[in-house]
């Protein structure tokens, strides 16, 4: 009778041996007339998970003997699941190599070359041809996320992570470039690096040095890539107080916003919208001028950095103190002018229902002539918010300034707008126009009584 464990050896043969046992107890079990067989069921249950068992090892093992050999990791000689590159140029499998670094090793295992970092780099293209093959051969791995992440930082990627911020005070513009495109990178790639700035106490402003210093002199390339690795840096939440609060950091944003490529521009504002995330952060961005620049962004018009100072905006207008500051930087014109084109429409209607709580935007809706613009998108959109946002203006507008209630009541009459809304709207909706209906409707019936 077949043992227990698992079977060790060929796994092809161990399979054909435990097919005929499964077989030889199953008959058992069947000729058993009067049911007493139950050790028999037992070890034909036994028998049927070491089945399975192995046969789902073998695809693992068949893979290793058989795939072609620069699949294989050349420390631990298996499929790799998770190529990483190191700064040789030579790929390994991730927690093989992690297991050499852990062990104190510098060296690359191939060449004995030492490493100048130990950055692992994905490898997609081997780890798709391995897939490839697995797929063609009927061969299946592990999935690489079984194994832990062990990405956190080693000493050597901690000095090399303090040369490159030594680097950006280096007085040789190419150093400094060379710095901060690694760091741009390194940040992106790899979440460790952006938790490490929160670690050195100077480091974001040895980051901004070259910004800080040379503001007449400012290369354009140089920087955006110290922008989005500032950019890099706010996604950590843990970060986002620290960057907001480090002196010269806004400010520097602020600079990168009203100049540069359209992509520093845009990342300045993106990192804005990441920072607003924290409340007490919008006070201090909104309190260094922030909202001017990012309002002229958006009037200018650049597909890329609409998004992101739509955002940013947005997101810094939720404390009341931003939106009189919105409002006065003129917020209300550029965005009555970009919904009028049906340029991003969505976005931008959501701030200017935010905004329409202030006074001054009341007025300046009124002067610029929101009514009829928002009438027409009403009439138009399908969008059930953008009604809603639409007739939520609307209503504000209508218990605010008796003047344009002539206005609502002709539309009303021309089209049933609002009674559209007020029978298939979202409820805030229905609420809304029922009151704008209610409202501009009572001065016709006391005028007809009269």
């Amino acid at each position: 009778m077949a043992k227990s464990g698992v079977y060790e050896g060929d796994p092809t043969a161990n399979i054909t041996t435990l097919k005929k046992e499964l077989q030889r107890l199953v008959k058992s079990i069947i000729d058993d007339e009067h049911n007493n067989g139950f050790d028999v069921i037992d070890q034909a249950t036994q028998t049927l998970m070491n089945l399975k068992k192995l046969k789902s090892s073998s695809l693992v093992h068949v893979g290793v003997d058989t795939c072609p050999q620069e699949f294989k990791c050349p420390v631990s000689n298996e499929v790799m699941r998770d190529p990483v590159i190191i700064s040789t140029g030579k790929t390994y499998d991730r927690s093989s190599i992690q297991k050499w670094l852990k062990a104190g090793n510098r060296t690359c295992p191939t060449t004995q070359q030492v490493l100048s970092h130990t950055i692992l780099t994905p490898n997609h293209l081997v780890r798709d041809m391995i897939t490839q093959w697995c797929k063609n051969h009927g061969v299946r791995l592990p999935s690489p996320l079984q194994y832990a992440n062990e990405d956190g930082l080693t000493e050597a990627d901690q000095d090399h992570f303090l040369s490159l911020l030594k680097k950006l005070s280096s007085s040789v513009l190419s150093e400094q470039k060379e710095a901060a495109k690694t760091l741009r990178s390194l940040t992106k790639r790899i979440p460790s690096f952006r938790a490490f700035f929160s670690e050195c106490s100077d480091a974001i402003t040895q980051l901004l040095a070259p910004l800080s210093q040379n503001k007449k002199e400012t290369h354009l390339d140089l920087q955006e890539d110290l922008i989005t690795t500032l950019l890099n840096l706010s996604i950590l939440d843990n970060n986002k107080k620290m960057v907001a609060e480090t002196p010269m950091v806004i400010t520097i944003l602020l600079d990168a916003l009203r100049s540069g490529t359209i992509e520093t521009r845009s990342n300045a504002a993106a990192t804005l919208f990441t920072l607003s995330a924290l409340d007490s952060n919008k006070s201090v961005i909104g309190k260094a001028g922030a909202l001017k620049p990012l309002i002229d962004l958006l009037d200018e018009g650049h597909a890329l950095a609409m998004k992101d100072a739509a955002s940013a905006i947005f997101n810094l207008c939720i404390i009341h103190e931003n939106k009189g500051r919105a409002v006065r930087d003129g917020a209300i014109n550029v965005l009555l002018n970009k919904i009028e084109d049906r340029v991003q429409v969505d976005e931008l209607l959501s701030i200017l229902a935010m905004l329409s709580s202030n006074q001054k935007a009341i007025e300046d809706l009124c002067d610029l002539g929101a009514v009829s613009c928002l009438f027409s998108l009403m009439r138009e959109t399908t969008c059930a918010r953008n009604k809603e946002n639409c007739v939520a203006i609307l209503y504000t507008i209508c218990f605010n300034d008796r003047t344009k209630w002539k206005e609502m009541r002709e539309e009303e009459s021309n089209y049933g707008t609002l009674s559209q809304v007020a029978q298939n709207g979202t409820l805030r909706a229905k609420r809304k126009a029922e009151g704008v209906l209610d409202r501009i409707n009572r001065p016709m019936s006391r005028t007809h009584t009269a």
